[in-house]
């Protein structure tokens, strides 16, 4: 599939793997981290106009509601960019979400797109069936300003999940196996496509969550290929046309790997590493001083819904912080319209705004020496929430939420029996 796609955007009837393509980029993605240093970088080039304004995206996320002035600052960029060159798709705090959640959620993400952001995780939209992979600021830069960015083709892993999904397990589970087989480096500079039937009954809001976590396996990007859920997903989000690409039955792939799924644990990466993942089972009995649920990996409202079904009626361990953090403001919404919210604050949990904030140890939710935390996010490098002897463990939300009232790490069961 990404062949196909990268072929269609460099003007080639093919490609193959280790290729140098020049391609034409669909929509091209920055935050307030990333994004003002490709601003500075496009600003040299002495340009009027960008390539196209309805092209590039802008999302102050980060360290956003600002935390500092020098926060304040880098999203001032953002913003008056987006005014001076005329960025339609620019969002502002109150209006913004977390990106990777927020650009499939408005539309903007269709089959068969180049999409580029100088983030890493912006390989989540090819859970939609698209080639998207993040890339460095003054890579943005260039494409802002030209429209087209350079690539060598990956070759494609193959991901087979056989079997019926137990309760509780969820895309989460399905990458952290995946990335606890195969190594942080497994799927270097390849991509990954996640296939067979459990994937074929998996939620979008799943493949979205295991598409963002392929870098963690050192992919270049990760994709399911376009079907009916993806279809009902995009109906009422996009009104542009699109054309889905499908990897061909005979394709070659560089490996493949089949996991039976239909008596999977819920998976736990320990720290200091993604790839560092164990069964619920060897983790019983971590005890936690804060658990995270939300991110571009788990805050969306499916995620939400699986926590609150755990928490309601209960209460967070006195000895525990539970952030919660819809991944956007329309997320936000239907969680408290759906009463996910009052689960949450009823249980003396605290229930934010849309920020990446304490994924990357930005703000809010930072941790002290010798904390640990449960968190729904993506990564648990030394010092990714806080101090470096600080530790973050790695989960889905039933798990974080269950984890979150007993204390300690736990299986959802030992919650709700």
């Amino acid at each position: 599939m990404v062949e196909k796609i990268l072929a269609a955007k460099a003007g080639k009837e093919n490609v193959s793997p280790g290729d140098l393509v020049n391609v034409e980029v669909d929509l091209a993605l920055g935050n307030d981290i990333t994004a003002p240093v490709a601003i500075k970088e496009f600003e040299r080039f002495g340009l009027d106009k960008v390539f196209d304004p309805e092209k590039i995206v802008l999302v102050p996320d980060h360290f956003t509601p600002n935390k500092d002035i020098a926060a304040a600052e880098q999203a001032m960029v953002l913003r008056n960019f987006a005014r001076d060159y005329g960025i339609k798709h620019y969002y502002e705090v109150g209006r913004m979400g977390i990106e990777h959640a927020l650009l499939p959620e408005q539309g903007l993400v269709r089959p068969g797109m180049v999409i580029i952001g100088a983030d890493s995780h912006t390989c989540t939209y090819g859970a939609i069936g698209a080639f998207a992979t993040g890339v460095g600021s003054t890579d943005l830069a260039a494409a802002m300003a030209i429209g087209e960015a350079w690539f060598r083709v990956p070759s494609t892993m193959r991901f087979i999940y056989e079997g019926e999904l137990p309760r509780w397990i969820g895309g989460k589970d399905l990458v952290l196996l995946t990335i606890g087989k195969i190594g942080v480096d497994g799927a270097r500079y390849r991509a990954m496509e996640f296939c067979g039937p459990a994937i074929e009954n998996l939620s979008m809001d799943g493949r979205l969550t295991m598409a963002n976590m392929a870098i963690e396996a050192g992919g270049k990007c990760g994709y399911v290929q376009p079907d009916e859920i993806t279809f009902k997903y995009l109906e009422g989000r996009v009104n542009q046309p699109y054309q889905a690409v499908y990897s061909d039955r005979d394709a070659t792939y560089e490996e493949t790997y089949t996991f039976d799924v239909s008596e999977l644990e819920p998976q736990i990466a320990f720290p200091p590493s993604p790839d560092n993942v164990r069964p619920v089972s060897e983790a019983s009995g971590i005890e936690l001083q804060q658990v995270v649920i939300g991110s571009c990996t788990n805050g969306r409202i499916e995620d939400l819904r699986e926590a609150a079904a755990v928490i309601k009626g209960r209460k967070v361990h006195p000895g525990v912080r539970l952030l919660v953090i819809p991944a956007t403001q329309q997320i936000y919404r239907q969680a408290m319209d759906e009463g996910l919210l009052a689960a949450f604050i009823d249980a003396e949990a605290a229930v934010s705004t849309p920020t990446c904030g304490p994924c990357l140890g930005g703000h809010m939710g930072i941790l002290a020496s010798g904390e640990k935390a449960l968190a729904t996010t993506n990564r648990n490098f030394v010092g990714r929430m806080g101090h470096p002897e600080s530790e973050v463990y790695l989960s889905g939300p039933a798990v974080a939420a269950a984890s979150a009232v007993a204390g300690r790490i736990v299986h959802p069961g030992e919650v709700i029996s």
